[in-house]
């Protein structure tokens, strides 16, 4: 198709200045592990609980021993903590771009000036006249499986800054939900990508590390120029920016990996409630993300993946787990093609995005006839009223006013129209199979509920689904009667653990233990303990059985027979690497 005008197309003015900005953030040091220098980790860690008065207790003892002030840290009061600085302060902390620069980059205005800031911010301003922030500006640092990167990113201000709720068209930052959705990321090289909901742009960014070009949309004016914002400031050109609801600008288009930190929260449908647009995706409970699974087919390549966070309910007599799996079953006459792409809100709709009325019958058409291969994990549940707590405080509201009761009556009336027991987070992993997979290869359906701590995993646990997909693809293809050929390795990040009565020889209990990944533990028996500890990559599995049956006087086919579906789990599960997954 045709793409629509590009909102987010920067103008000629900001293509000049942008390269000035970024030139002024190197020269400064502007990163992470300067801004931790300047403040320490104390002040880091009540910055993440919002309160920054111990950074500035920082910043003003270095100035204090310094008699000046350090670029970097005019930089991180104004776009980090959110204060004024002066004129002049700034244009030393920016000599390229200067203050009258970042101005009409729509970074700073004087305070006390709105609309006409720029006009009243003029190179003849007085060098001690004070400028506010417009936007958060903050360093950003990573490692995945490419290697470190780092980034400078913008988005809107912050509860901190403002003083009081969000507005509903913020535009958020890197928050929690986007560093865990980044991790998540398989690194797998693809020509395409789709960044579903782009927000600020961070998982575009990512994205565009492994995929030659990425199309990234939003229904946000505000959310795309900005993201464009940061796509130019890091020096990242093969994004696309969109303007329009989930599939919508996409109509026709496959890719090999669609990613998505889609509007996920359940938010009653009630006059009087905020609607957010980074969060909130306009439908009822869950259906948004219901929209995404099912609209997902329709833009996968053959082997392409799709990888989303989301919410899901649990419904009196019903649970989320079965909800899901009927999300993943293909709908009779769904359609394909341009003609099947339906549009999901990820924001309020306005008048160049369908009314939210249309929306759940506009995204059922884009689900294809194809059923997808599915790997969701459940990692939290909460119940509706944590749940509400959460969301309403999220958005700015504090406990104990009058606002906070009237939203938490509205939260839990809008569950108990439903039956809502209990609400579930998680990733979703989906993937179109290849048409010339043999019909002997089942669809993957894998849904599991892992609640606990992950394992460690420096540069994302993405590697690890990537290896887990490829181990248990190689092992689908492999009948029985093959798989006792095969010569396996236990995985790097694994070992075992003996537990026994004092005085005895044996072992009274075995466990697996997965060091990275998931970090999963697996329970052994004797013949199991034993066949892992023999997989060196050289003995055969049928090899290992037959002398374990020997030694433990069992029948070598019943023996084999037992053990081969446990091989399969602990290949899905990484704790065994096939020949073609060895370090």
């Amino acid at each position: 198709m045709t793409p629509a005008p590009n909102p987010a197309a920067l103008p000629v003015q900001s293509l000049v200045l942008i390269p000035l900005l970024r030139a002024d953030l190197e020269a400064a040091n502007y990163s992470v592990a300067t801004l931790s220098g300047l403040w320490g980790p104390e002040a880091d860690a009540a910055l993440r609980r919002n309160q920054r008065v111990p950074a500035l207790r920082a910043l003003a003892a270095l100035r204090g021993r310094l008699g000046r002030d350090e670029p970097s840290a005019t930089l991180a009061q104004l776009f980090v903590l959110g204060l004024p600085v002066t004129r002049g302060a700034l244009s030393k902390a920016l000599p390229n771009l200067g203050a009258a620069g970042a101005v009409t980059l729509g970074l700073v205005a004087p305070v006390g000036d709105d609309d006409d800031a720029a006009a009243n911010a003029g190179d003849d301003a007085g060098e001690n006249a004070l400028l506010r922030p417009l936007v958060e500006l903050r360093p950003y640092s990573f490692v995945d499986a490419h290697g470190a990167g780092s980034w400078w990113i913008t988005s809107d201000l912050g509860e901190l800054v403002l003083g009081h709720a969000l507005g509903e068209s913020h535009v958020l930052g890197v928050g929690g939900a986007s560093l865990t959705l980044s991790g998540l990321l398989l690194p797998s090289p693809v020509d395409t990508a789709l960044d579903l909901g782009t927000g600020c742009g961070i998982q575009a960014l990512h994205a565009s590390r492994h995929a030659r070009r990425v199309v990234a949309t939003d229904i946000s004016v505000r959310a795309l120029e900005l993201a464009a914002l940061n796509a130019a400031l890091n020096g990242v050109t093969n994004i696309e920016f969109r303007l329009g609801s989930l599939f919508e600008p996409v109509a026709g288009e496959r890719f090999d990996h669609i990613i998505s930190n889609p509007p996920f929260v359940i938010t009653p449908r009630a006059e009087g409630v905020p609607s957010y647009e980074y969060r909130d995706g306009g439908l009822v409970g869950d259906a948004l993300v219901e929209s995404v699974v099912r609209g997902a087919a329709a833009h996968l390549t053959p082997n392409g993946v799709a990888q989303l966070l989301g919410n899901w309910e649990y419904r009196a007599g019903q649970d989320a787990f079965d909800r899901l799996a009927g999300w993943l079953e293909p709908e009779s006459g769904a359609e394909t093609g341009s003609a099947a792409a339906g549009s999901a809100a990820t924001g309020p709709a306005s008048a160049d995005a369908p009314g939210r009325d249309d929306l759940a019958g506009a995204v059922s058409g884009a689900a294809a006839s194809t059923a997808l291969d599915a790997w969701i994990i459940e990692r939290e549940v909460q119940s509706p009223e944590l749940y509400a707590e959460t969301w309403i405080r999220d958005g700015g509201t504090r406990p104990g006013t009058a606002d906070f009761d009237r939203l938490y009556d509205a939260w839990l009336d809008d569950f108990a129209v439903r039956g809502v027991t209990q609400v579930g987070f998680g990733y979703l992993l989906l993937r179109r199979p290849d048409a010339d997979r043999p019909a002997s290869i089942p669809a993957l359906r894998r849904l599991e509920r892992l609640h606990g701590g992950l394992g460690h995993n420096p540069d994302g646990i993405g590697s690890h689904l990537a290896a887990c997909l490829a181990a248990h693809d190689w092992h689908a293809a492999l009948p029985d009667d093959d798989l006792v050929y095969a010569t396996l390795t236990v995985a790097s990040d694994v070992t075992e653990e003996r537990h026994f009565w004092p005085g005895q020889e044996d072992p009274t209990l075995l466990t697996l233990h997965q060091g990275g990944g998931f970090g999963r533990s697996v329970s052994l028996d004797t013949a199991l303990a034993a066949l892992v500890g023999a997989c060196d990559g050289e003995l055969a599995v049928g090899a290992i059985s037959g002398a374990l049956a020997e030694l433990l006087e069992v029948s070598e086919r019943d023996l084999t027979a037992e053990l081969l579906p446990r091989v399969r789990e602990l290949l899905d599960d990484g704790f065994l690497l096939p020949p073609e997954l060895r370090a």
